[in-house]
């Protein structure tokens, strides 16, 4: 898989996602009940997951499950036009599909709310190529310990 180049430096995926995260900030000044706006979030992050092709929607249906099982305060709803989990509106944890910029793997990423913090260095991102027990087991850890 290869990305296709645009202007600017970006490519045509990264601009569609730039897009997508605009679309999204619009959608969320627009206020309404907080209840109604949480399951509007919710869904838009449910669609997003369904419209991926099956390897990454098999990862992404898993880590849903996961972050609603493990971390039930952090709330689903779309960041760049992916799935994405929030305390307080920031962004703790993401999920990046492969398909989406035509990479050869799929990320499970957490943004600096997230409480991994382990001495001077430790890793946001990780690649993801296929669920099993075992990855499934490893995010789980992650999750619990970066809603801490």
């Amino acid at each position: 898989m290869t990305q296709t180049q645009s202007y600017e430096g970006f490519t045509e995926e990264e601009r569609a996602a730039m897009k997508e995260r605009a679309a999204e900030l619009k959608k969320s000044s627009r206020g309404g009940a907080a209840a109604k706006k949480a399951a509007a979030d919710d869904q838009d992050a449910l669609d997003k997951i369904a419209e991926m092709p099956e390897a990454d929607r098999v990862i992404a249906e898993k880590l849903y499950a996961i972050v609603r099982d493990t971390a039930p305060d952090l709330a689903p709803k779309t960041w760049y036009g992916m799935p994405a989990w929030a305390r307080d509106g920031k962004v703790v944890v993401f999920f990046k599909p492969a398909a989406k910029f035509k990479v050869r793997y799929a990320e499970v990423g957490f943004n600096e709310w997230a409480h991994l913090d382990d001495g001077d260095m430790w890793p946001t991102a990780y690649a993801v190529v296929a669920m099993n027990a075992t990855i499934e087991q490893k995010l789980t850890a992650l999750v619990e310990k970066a809603a801490g």
